[in-house]
């Protein structure tokens, strides 16, 4: 019986062939472990994935349109609301209810912008008396011939022309405290004077304003008063200056003058620009 060749091989030749086995055998498990390994990231324009990032603990702000997280979806504090930009803005006071009335009587238009009174037709007639009002803290000029004082109620003081025959309004100048109620501005009182001096014009008189200007301590309006007598179309030229002065009240000054004496108009410049605080 014949030996087996495997046998008669030395010992050392035999661990060559079993060495060189065994490295094949890792080898071609190391290609194969390889292959599957490199999956789908082996194909063109892929990219294999990164490691996911761990959620951040904070909340992410909320961009624009975004909405805003509910108060029973979030365990965070509320935080507040700023105001408003407007919240703290003081705004400057509007006219009064006074004002806002007698601005929307038909009677009475917007007041314009401030304009000085102009030098009304007329000769102008100087007089150096005066006529004395303690009751509203001021002084005025006595006017001379054909002016004459008048009993004075319901005013402190009074100053007539000669009634005209067939004209209703009357010619006068007047003093007392201011008839109406008083207001932040002496502008907005003025006005409101202005309004309450149409009582003393024929029934259905309104206003045409000529002049609106400061002067010291007070306000100065001057205005036409149009007006129709037996249907006919007439005016008169008036003044009313409003003054702070020493009384409870501040003085107003009223002065009037129909067109029938407009001959005597620039007496309305002179008593305006006469008046003096007591």
């Amino acid at each position: 019986m014949k030996r087996s060749r495997i046998g008669d091989l030395p010992m050392r030749v035999i661990y060559r062939i079993l060495a060189v086995a065994v490295a094949v055998v890792v080898a071609a498990v190391a290609a194969v472990a390889g292959f599957l390994s490199s999956g789908s990231s082996d194909q063109p324009g892929e990219e294999m994935p990164g490691p996911i990032a761990a959620p951040s603990a904070a909340a992410p702000s909320p961009g624009v349109g975004s909405p805003q997280p509910s108060a029973s979806a979030s365990s965070s504090p509320s935080v507040s609301v700023p105001a408003s930009p407007t919240a703290n803005v003081v705004r400057a006071p509007g006219p009064s209810a006074a004002v806002v009335r007698a601005l929307a009587d038909p009677r009475v238009p917007k007041l314009p912008r401030d304009r000085r009174l102009a030098r009304l037709p007329g000769k102008e007639y100087t007089t150096k008396r005066r006529l004395q009002d303690d009751k509203s803290g001021v002084s005025l000029p006595l006017l001379g011939k054909p002016w004459k004082t008048y009993s004075a109620a319901p005013f402190a003081t009074r100053q007539v022309l000669p009634k005209v025959r067939g004209v209703d309004a009357r010619a006068m100048l007047v003093s007392c405290p201011v008839p109406i109620k008083v207001q932040e501005s002496p502008k907005d009182t003025a006005l409101l004077a202005a309004r309450w001096t149409l009582n003393h014009h024929p029934r259905g008189a309104t206003i045409a304003w000529t002049a609106s200007q400061p002067v010291k301590d007070g306000w100065l309006l001057a205005y036409q008063v149009k007006y129709k007598v037996k249907g006919k179309l007439r005016r008169s030229m008036a003044a009313v200056t409003v003054l702070e002065g020493s009384g409870a009240k501040p003085a107003m000054v009223f002065v009037t003058i129909p067109d029938a004496q407009r001959k005597r108009w620039r007496d309305i410049n002179t008593a305006v620009s006469s008046i003096r605080l007591n």
